[in-house]
């Protein structure tokens, strides 16, 4: 008799564990399923997974990127350069502000930063730079963000960069290196049943279980969003005849209120104009709606139509921008 269902795979297990390494297996998935899962998985690790990272920079007495500081080893760029490889991790979604001064011969490295107790560095080993003048002092501002990606310094320049500050390209992606492979494997009489080897590396921000785990949950959420059609059904409004009880109006507010945290990725909206939201650091439905019309057309990328799509989304959720 031929089969009917597919058969479900097991939980992932690891192999190999370590701070910002793992190696997983998932067994038992159906013939062709591990490069289908693999393949999707390994684009959300690599894409998809919120970090933090320096977008701007203000030195003292240093007005552009190809200038040279005098008692200081690097020029500019190089220090750019050195603080792009210091892997920050950030307590919530606001932007924070860190600071580093020194003064004297020393080589300053990730741990001299001074930081507040929403942020956190996984690698304070890293070299920034080198001062070779006793009396040269140095005296840098650097903010850094949350966000998801890829961020050219471009879009970071406009409207967000104080004068004097230099913008910097940001890699928010806490993810080094995801990699897998598959293998075939006997299930029952059947031998061509497919394991899955998953290879995570982070940059210690996040641990590779959480990044696998946390990929997983991307892919769920994007796949029950699109489960259905638009059209399937109509729209249907109920008038109640009688004033709401106390506990449908605690279910009410409890429904507004996952509604208010739903991130911005997981609503109908366009990768253009998810990006250009994250990118202003707009992250959930309820950070969306204390916004007016204008606070949207100012942002990078966005335009009428982009204000278009994002009312028409709100009003399909019983919301609106802020008048």
């Amino acid at each position: 008799m031929s089969e009917t269902n597919i058969v479900l795979p097991s939980k992932p297990r690891a192999v190999e564990e370590s701070a910002n390494y793992g190696h997983y297996e998932i067994d038992g998935l159906y013939p062709g399923y591990g490069h289908t899962l693999g393949n999707s998985l390994r684009r959300i690790v690599l894409s998809s997974l919120p970090g933090a990272a320096i977008t701007s920079i203000k030195i003292e007495g240093v007005n552009h990127e190809f200038s040279t500081i005098e008692g200081v080893k690097e020029d500019v760029i190089n220090i750019i350069l050195n603080l792009k490889k210091v892997r920050f991790n950030i307590i919530g979604d606001e932007a924070q502000t860190v600071n580093l001064k020194v003064k004297g011969i020393k080589d300053i490295t990730a741990a001299d930063i001074k930081l507040p107790g929403q942020v956190t560095i996984s690698n304070t080993e890293a070299p920034i730079l080198s001062i070779t003048g006793k009396d040269t002092e140095i005296d840098m501002e650097i903010k850094i963000e949350k966000g998801i990606g890829f961020v050219a310094k471009e879009a970071l320049q406009k409207d967000r960069v104080e004068i004097g500050s230099m913008a910097m390209d940001a890699a928010f992606s806490p993810i080094v290196l995801a990699n897998y492979d598959v293998e075939q494997m006997r299930v029952g009489d059947r031998t061509d049943f497919n394991k899955l080897k998953f290879y995570i590396k982070t940059d210690g921000t996040i641990t590779p279980r959480e990044a696998l785990e946390k990929s997983i949950e991307i892919m769920i959420t994007q796949l029950k969003a699109i489960i259905g059609f638009k059209d399937s059904e109509p729209e249907m409004t109920i008038v109640s005849s009688h004033a709401p009880s106390a506990e449908e109006s605690a279910e009410n507010k409890e429904a507004l209120d996952d509604v208010l945290k739903t991130r911005i990725e997981s609503v109908d909206l366009s990768q253009r104009t998810v990006n250009a939201l994250v990118n202003a650091n707009i992250r959930t439905v309820g950070g969306l709606i204390r916004k007016k019309e204008k606070d949207i057309l100012d942002l990078e990328g966005l335009g009428t139509k982009g204000l278009d799509e994002i009312k028409t989304v709100l009003e399909g959720l019983g919301l609106s921008l802020k008048s």
